[in-house]
């Protein structure tokens, strides 16, 4: 049998020379050159076309080529019970926690402010700064949150997480459920959002969520552009509720040309690069779950369609 990689993203040869040291005789094959489609058997996805899964008529297991699964629901078209798994990776788990870390600290100690005044020549001291003075929402508490929280707890930040089921973190409070999001909101000084997108989370950052937070706050989305409906954040930013954002996911991807976040004077940006997946630290775990679909064992980090993650 077969395994398909559907991603326009990955450097196939890399893949194909993990996977040779990983699963002995399996051929690995690349999207839309996949040869006889009766033999594949396993799909490694991010992003495929629509139609390309349900193509596949002997396919037996879909692996997310990401921590997210939103891109797989994005079409009507999951073949039937096949199983879905995701990537729980603690590469990708570090990367994220790292820019979320950057990005709180860089508000915290006015980077953005200093940089401004070094272009202009200005030695221009600002207010000093306390990390326990400044309260950081987290918006999700999955395997990327929880760390994130976890970190910025340790870094001495008064870390509040919001997620959809109850959460237990030491050092964090706690809140679950969306009658409790504006209240999570409110004290915050700095948001981040680390959800998975599903239908529930699309959107989740709107006009009456900004509306809840603290005046002058700012918010770092690193989940998905999905969460955020952009004209909302712009008002918010124009207005002055917010005070900036840091921005690594958008609506669409790559961001328009003609976009007014590009330039906006609050919004810092990066090309959706806070957790990119790596193949040497992937590739274990999808061989793994090959192995356990081959052996009719469990698999690792299933996805349950019902909630979309």
């Amino acid at each position: 049998m077969a395994i398909v990689l559907i991603s326009a993203s990955q450097d196939i040869a890399q893949w194909r020379e993990s996977f040779a040291a990983l699963l002995s005789g399996v051929e690995l094959r690349h999207w839309p050159d996949i040869g006889v489609a009766d033999e594949i058997d396993m799909a490694i996805a991010w992003k495929a076309p629509e139609g390309a899964l349900k193509s596949l008529p002997n396919l037996r297991l879909i692996c997310s080529l990401g921590q997210g699964t939103d891109h797989l629901f994005r079409f009507d078209d999951l073949p039937p019970g096949v199983p879905i798994t995701r990537l729980v990776d603690d590469s990708m788990r570090r990367q994220m926690t790292a820019y979320v870390i950057a990005a709180v600290t860089r508000r915290l100690c006015r980077m953005a402010d200093y940089a401004a005044y070094q272009a202009k020549g200005e030695w221009h001291p600002l207010a000093a700064y306390d990390p326990a003075a400044a309260v950081v929402g987290v918006l999700g508490l999955g395997a990327l949150g929880r760390d994130a929280a976890e970190k910025l707890a340790g870094l001495g930040f008064e870390v509040r997480g919001w997620s959809r089921n109850p959460a237990f973190i030491p050092g964090v409070e706690c809140f679950n459920g969306k009658r409790s999001l504006a209240e999570m909101l409110g004290p915050c000084d700095m948001v981040c959002c680390l959800l998975a997108l599903t239908s529930e989370t699309l959107g989740i950052l709107d006009a009456r969520a900004f509306a809840a937070i603290k005046p002058g706050a700012y918010l770092i989305n690193s989940a998905r552009g999905g969460h955020v409906v952009e004209a909302d954040l712009l008002a918010a930013l124009d207005s002055g509720h917010l005070d900036g954002a840091t921005l690594d996911v958008f609506e669409a991807e790559p961001l328009a040309a003609d976009s007014p976040l590009w330039d906006h004077p609050k919004v810092e940006l990066t090309p959706h690069i806070s957790a990119v997946t790596m193949v040497q630290s992937c590739a274990g775990q999808i061989a793994e779950n090959y192995r356990r679909m081959t052996a009719g064992q469990p698999l690792l980090h299933v996805v349950d369609p019902d909630r979309e993650y």
